[in-house]
């Protein structure tokens, strides 16, 4: 593919690919992000090379590596078109009777089909499965079809389109007006609108002035920015070139995660494709700007996804926050004006130059507009990534797509916003997902992670988790942050193991009161949000802890006891021979009995008690009940 010089030869390099491709052709989309990596994708992707080989079909039907397609529970996942036929959790040994019996002769394998809870109906497609279909894939949509590495596949989606158009018949102007007319607001944390953070930076003084997609991802469980990075980085970088030309940058950064390898390796196959190419570099299509990236590898922590401390690793230093008299978008990397958004924002921005800002309108609330993608985790029985438009409520997501709860159990809150954010009660499932809506809940919508909490989830736990992550994470830069979060953790700590006292709930309240107000950065201000979310929607579990030395979720170790109730113990002797601490006594026929002083209240007894007997009990916040103690009576 030689290098593209102009808009007019991008639009015949274009229609060349699509005229070389049929769309009736075989192909195989195979999963090939992280998680399906981890799920052996490689080892498949082998086995279907050699089988297509072996069976004669090397030249007829073709293998695409993709990125995620988002189900990454049930993954490797592979697609068959043109059909569309879907199999979930493909493993090497499936792969001979997969390309014999439905890519030669259309056989459907009903073992790795969706197979639907409940009602056991198999479904074959994969726009059929409610995971996919109760989405809207605006974003995430390529990345079940395109090679990462291939940028004909991107240009046979259209990609650069939006790129060229900017370049050649739009000004820097109109490009920051249709963003600001689009209300696309930043996916990484706070939702400021992009349009005027992007008019701040072209306006500032100054020749030289940076963008920066920030792919420094680290709330627990969230992924949307690896995999949109790894799928699809062509997206991402067309994206940042359309930004730098916008705000007058002739330089870009990706700012990664250490812990990404993969994506690393992705967008520097794309970075180096597109500067061959002509798509990025020295003078792009012909159009007299120049515009190069660099991949900055993070070191690890957490803080450095704030925006000024991200601006200070890329400039060599510790990762640490400073203080934003003037914003970033002024002053920012290298005290000159710069413009940050995470990778989700930057995918965005080729769909709404392609698509007006009006189409991009279409989607969301009156202040949310667009999709979103969420990384749904947790208790849930469908995890994985979900794009949705902003607006769909939180019983549409957890239900409708992600299943709901496994195991019969009860639903108990979700926590949006990373662990910064905060978590909403079965109150507000039927609240719409927005900016504005999570922020007036006690929540924040975060860069999208969604962790779900059935019944058996202690919310002040849950609090104390996150406190203790974010202690962790603290640079230590400023007090209230790096004493007062540590403080809380403490009393949270202290609350959880049983030694709660009165007044433990006020001092909460006032520690997280300071570090809100004083904290230097984001993590600071935000730190609180667990604690006071849950204390605000579970204010009687603090108080069972603190006045009554109870668990209500059992969950609390120091706050729970397990017993045998003799009258259903069967005298199994499971709990007796898998019991790590020796606590449990008794024989063949003759009733189990735990050992208190010896229990170490791990909780194997309870997982190992057949679910026939249910004789291994679990409780809190009261003395083992009178004469279970008492064993040694026989089992007719």
């Amino acid at each position: 593919m030689p290098r593209i010089n102009s808009p007019a030869e991008l639009e015949e390099l274009r229609k060349e690919i699509l005229s070389r491709r049929d769309p009736h052709r075989r192909c195989i989309s195979l999963c090939s992000g992280s998680a399906c990596h981890a799920a052996r994708s490689r080892e498949v992707a082998v086995a279907i090379q050699e089988e297509l080989k072996k069976q004669g079909l090397e030249g007829d039907v073709e293998l695409r590596r993709t990125g995620c397609h988002g189900f990454c529970e049930r993954g490797p996942i592979i697609v068959i078109h043109p059909e569309g036929i879907c199999y979930l959790k493909v493993q090497p040994e499936d792969v001979p009777e997969i390309i014999s019996e439905t890519v030669k002769q259309n056989k459907l394998l009903e073992r790795l089909l969706y197979e639907e809870p409940g009602t056991g109906l198999k479904i074959v497609h994969e726009s059929d499965i409610p995971f996919y279909k109760n989405q809207q894939r605006v974003v995430l949509g390529s990345n079940g079809s395109i090679d990462p590495k291939s940028l004909e596949d991107y240009l046979a989606l259209g990609g650069y389109s939006a790129l060229a158009k900017v370049l050649f018949q739009m000004s820097p102007d109109e490009v920051v007006e249709e963003v600001k007319r689009s209300n696309l607001r930043g996916r990484g944390g706070g939702g400021f609108p992009t349009g005027r953070k992007w008019e701040e930076s072209r306006k500032a003084p100054g020749d030289t002035k940076y963008v920066i997609v920030n792919a420094d991802e680290g709330d627990p469980g969230a992924y949307m920015d690896r995999s949109l990075l790894e799928g699809n980085p062509h997206s991402v970088l067309e994206g940042l070139v359309i930004g730098g030309y916008a705000v007058g940058a002739h330089q870009g950064f990706i700012y990664v995660r250490q812990e990404y390898p993969l994506a690393v390796e992705n967008v520097g196959h794309a970075i180096e494709t597109a500067v061959e190419k002509g798509l990025l570099g020295k003078n792009i299509l012909g159009s007299g700007f120049d515009f190069e990236v660099k991949v900055h590898r993070g070191a690890g922590a957490f803080v450095s996804g704030e925006s000024s401390a991200l601006m200070t690793a890329l400039e060599g230093k510790v990762g640490e926050p400073r203080p934003k008299y003037i914003h970033t978008a002024i002053k920012g990397v290298w005290d000159r004006p710069s413009v940050l958004n995470n990778v989700e924002t930057w995918a965005n921005v080729p769909l709404i130059i392609n698509k007006g800002a009006d189409w991009f309108c279409e989607f969301g609330t009156d202040t949310s507009k667009g999709t979103k993608i969420f990384s749904l985790v947790g208790k849930i029985t469908n995890t994985g990534l979900v794009e949705v438009p902003m607006g769909t409520t939180l019983r549409q997501i957890i239900y409708n797509i992600g299943g709901g709860i496994p195991g019969g159990k009860g639903f108990k809150a979700v926590q949006t916003g990373g662990p910064s954010g905060g978590c909403l009660p079965e109150s507000l499932l039927d609240m719409q997902v927005g900016f504005d809506e999570l922020s007036q809940a006690g929540s924040m919508m975060g860069s999208g992670g969604m962790i779900v909490m059935d019944e058996d989830t202690c919310m002040v736990d849950v609090a104390r988790y996150f406190l203790e992550f974010l202690t962790d994470e603290s640079c230590g830069k400023c007090v209230p942050c790096r004493e007062g979060v540590r403080q809380m953790l403490k009393v949270l700590t202290r609350i959880t193991c049983g030694e709660g006292k009165e007044g433990d709930i006020q001092l909460l309240e006032e520690l997280a009161e300071v570090a809100k107000e004083a904290s230097l950065c984001a993590l600071g201000r935000t730190a609180p949000n667990p604690f006071l979310s849950t204390l605000q929607y579970f204010r009687e579990e603090y108080e069972a802890h603190v006045r009554e030395k109870r668990c209500p979720a059992l969950s609390c170790k120091n706050l729970i006891s397990y017993y045998i109730d003799p009258e259903k113990c069967k005298a199994c002797m499971n709990c007796l021979r898998k019991c790590p601490a020796g606590a449990v006594t008794g024989g063949k026929k003759v009733v189990h009995v735990i050992d208190q002083e010896k229990c170490t209240k791990c909780g194997t007894c309870f997982e190992v008690c057949p679910s026939r007997f249910s004789a291994v009990k679990k409780i809190s916040g009261q003395p083992v009940p009178v004469g279970v103690q008492q064993g040694g009576r026989t089992r007719g």
